[in-house]
């Protein structure tokens, strides 16, 4: 008990609960089975997308392309799907290739070409998101537009349902475990949480630092473009105007959770505990009718309110 909560996630988890019992007292429909997972499932792709973020954080990076990478990885696996005729699941194996290219792409800019990761990041968010238009829309297409996806199996990976849990909660889960069991329990992830740490140090003890890098942000692209065919299935339709934005709220979800922007420290499981705050924080503005605005606004004094108590644990 004493190391449980003495752990890191221990104070992001009891935030959590003291939100949920209070939203519970406030509303009456909180604690409905219905409404906890339409929160989990609210969730599940910005989970899954601060999965990869949280592995990029801990090495030292940041990738703020992710936003841009759902929508290249939803319109082309949807185009494929509907106006070519390939296979669904080589559309989407091909849609997943594109999110892992370009995080290849954002791992050579950082460590071959030694461009700082908000710069790096910064440019192929929007090569990303003009890619998306021109897949969608061709090279002279001007304005949003949506690609429709009508295939039943992939469908099932963002409509379906196993018993009463939504098939997104359950590929975010078993993604949130794999990747704390490949950060706690494999060379790899001791090299992530080193490389972040002292990447000087890591480098005179053999570690290939770029190439830890580069393994990072190939994982964050990968997982971002499979949240935008998460969200395609779940839509029917690929729209090239998803994720604008969604960048913030899966950096908030990962710092929220306890990893530091600083590098070296932080856990999945944390951020997947951030990500329910941010879930729970939006669910609450719905049941209780409040302004839209207002959620802005929190989430942004939690952001603000997380990195300082970040700067002030690490001196």
């Amino acid at each position: 008990m004493r190391r449980l909560f003495a752990a890191r996630e221990a104070g992001v988890l009891l935030a959590l609960f003291v939100l949920c019992v209070g939203l519970s007292i406030a509303s009456p429909y909180f604690f409905t089975l219905r409404n906890i997972f339409n929160v989990l499932q609210g969730m599940s792709t910005i989970g899954i997308m601060a999965t990869g973020m949280t592995i990029v954080l801990i090495a030292g990076g940041l990738d703020l392309s992710v936003g841009s990478v759902l929508a290249v990885g939803a319109v082309l696996a949807a185009r494929l799907m509907t106006y070519s005729g390939l296979n669904p699941w080589v559309a989407v194996a091909t849609g997943l290739m594109a999110g892992v290219a370009i995080g290849a792409v954002n791992g050579l800019l950082v460590t071959r070409a030694h461009i700082v990761p908000f710069i790096a990041t910064l440019g192929t968010l929007s090569v990303a998101r003009g890619l998306a238009f021109v897949l969608a829309t061709g090279a002279t297409g001007t304005v949003a537009s949506n690609v429709p996806m009508r295939d039943s199996a992939v469908a099932y990976l963002g409509a379906g349902y196993v018993g009463p849990v939504p098939v997104p909660v359950l590929i975010m889960l078993a993604l949130g475990i794999l990747s704390a069991v490949l950060l706690a329990n494999t060379v790899l992830g001791r090299q992530i949480y080193a490389v972040g740490s002292n990447p000087r140090g890591a480098r005179l003890s053999g570690v290939s630092v770029e190439r830890v890098q580069l393994i990072t942000y190939v994982v964050c692209g990968g997982l971002a473009a499979l949240a935008g065919i998460i969200t395609t299935g779940l839509l029917a339709t690929a729209s090239t105007n998803l994720g604008q934005g969604v960048e913030l709220d899966v950096i908030a979800a990962a710092v929220i959770g306890g990893t530091s922007l600083r590098g070296g420290e932080g856990s999945v499981i944390g951020t997947l505990i951030g990500a329910a705050i941010m879930a729970v924080v939006r669910n609450a503005f719905v049941l209780l009718g409040l302004p839209l605005h207002l959620q802005v606004m929190i989430i942004g004094v939690v952001i603000l309110l997380a990195v300082g108590l970040d700067r002030r644990r690490r001196g």
